[in-house]
């Protein structure tokens, strides 16, 4: 009797954590996995993509200077006779005739001294062209034939004003601006969260006298105390955004600071108080629960004000220098060159843009996923 009422038995239900339930929710959130999975690539390639891409984003083409995006390889057809031009006239030769068979160039050129044999050298420095070998040379030395390899080159994202690829500068900046926002972002919701959260549940005299603190701070110039913190700190871009992080937790403290107040109300909270429930299980239980929420999407909306915050300091001369750079530093320089070579700004301007949008709705989902009131 006892194995027949065991077999009937319904089969035991298990339970699932928060964190669980969360993942459970966001996952069903199209849009908001889709965005994730972006930022992951958006992510792998600016800190991988640099050391993959054939052009370094220091290296200066001279002879590619704002240069359009292409499939194809560069120097064109229409091209080669410029870029070989400029050579020679810095061999102080004239040319007397050139042609192309294929990949190589063969030109002769004279001179009314002798030609001396290490000038072939300004061939090989060109960006066009490469593998420079003296062919013949006149007994008095007065004409030389030489041939040269034509290097190709491909800019898929084109170049800038001073000719260095705009796509490994691109990811490089994506490196950078994503370094920047996720540093300041930290350091701003650790700050801001203990200090709102201290100040929300200690009450009385203490939350007065923190959030003057808050006030007065907020009264200063918030630029010029930037300013001031990275010249204090120095041009060393990771101290100069913790210095940053440090100021931006204000408003995460007012949040903090009101939710907890709202959090101490709350019927479930006095419940489990008088339950016999600690402080720590009240803070476990109830209040992370309820404060993840507006952190998760006040940090999402702070990385995009880091970022734009880089940009202003920059453009003072006080954010990223060269030959360093970073999407707004791009956005920047794209934006006085739209009417002439507008691919400077539409690549970063792109990367920017998405990954501010990828990180808004991955902020919806995790907002939706980590509310308890939906669950």
């Amino acid at each position: 009797m006892t194995d027949i009422a065991a077999a009937a038995a319904p089969p035991a239900v298990v339970g699932r954590s928060l964190w669980g339930d969360a993942w459970a929710r966001l996952k069903a959130n199209r849009a908001a996995m889709f965005s994730l999975y972006y930022l992951a690539f958006i992510g792998v390639i600016s800190v991988f993509g640099p050391w993959f891409v054939p052009h370094q984003y220091t290296t200066i083409y001279a002879d590619y200077v704002r240069t359009p995006p292409s499939f194809s390889p560069y120097p064109r057809a229409d091209m080669i006779e410029t870029a070989l031009d400029d050579a020679i006239k810095r061999m102080r030769v004239n040319i007397k005739e050139w042609k192309q068979d294929g990949n190589r160039i063969a030109v002769t050129v004279t001179s009314t001294k002798p030609i001396d044999e290490r000038n072939i050298r300004y061939l090989d420095r060109s960006d066009a062209f490469d593998d420079t070998k003296i062919e013949s040379k006149s007994p008095d030395g007065l004409e030389l034939t030489m041939t040269a390899s034509v290097r190709q080159q491909y800019f898929l994202f084109g170049t800038d004003n001073t000719g260095r690829d705009l796509l490994s500068r691109t990811l490089m900046a994506g490196r950078i601006s994503l370094a920047i926002g996720l540093l300041a972002g930290v350091v701003a919701v650790v700050i801001g969260v203990v200090y709102g959260a201290a100040a929300g549940f200690a009450g009385g005299r203490v939350d007065e006298v923190m959030m003057r603190i808050v006030d007065v701070l907020y009264s200063l110039p918030f630029i010029f105390f930037v300013i001031m913190l990275v010249v204090f700190f120095g041009r060393n871009f990771v101290l100069m955004f913790l210095a940053v992080g440090a100021v931006l937790w204000l408003d995460m403290a007012r949040i903090v600071r009101g939710q907890a107040l709202s959090i101490r109300r709350q019927e479930y909270v006095q419940a489990a108080e008088a339950m016999g429930v600690g402080q720590r299980g009240i803070l476990l239980r109830h209040v992370i629960p309820n404060l993840l929420g507006p952190v998760v999407i006040y940090m999402t909306l702070l990385v995009p004000q880091v970022i734009i915050l880089e940009s202003f300091l920059s453009f003072l001369g006080l954010g990223v220098q060269e030959p360093m750079t970073s999407w707004g530093v791009l956005i920047s320089v794209g934006a006085k060159n739209i009417g002439t070579a507008n691919w400077l700004l539409l690549f970063p301007a792109f990367f920017l843009v998405s990954t501010l949008f990828a990180l808004n709705f991955v902020g919806d989902g995790l907002r939706d996923a980590l509310d308890p009131k939906d669950r």
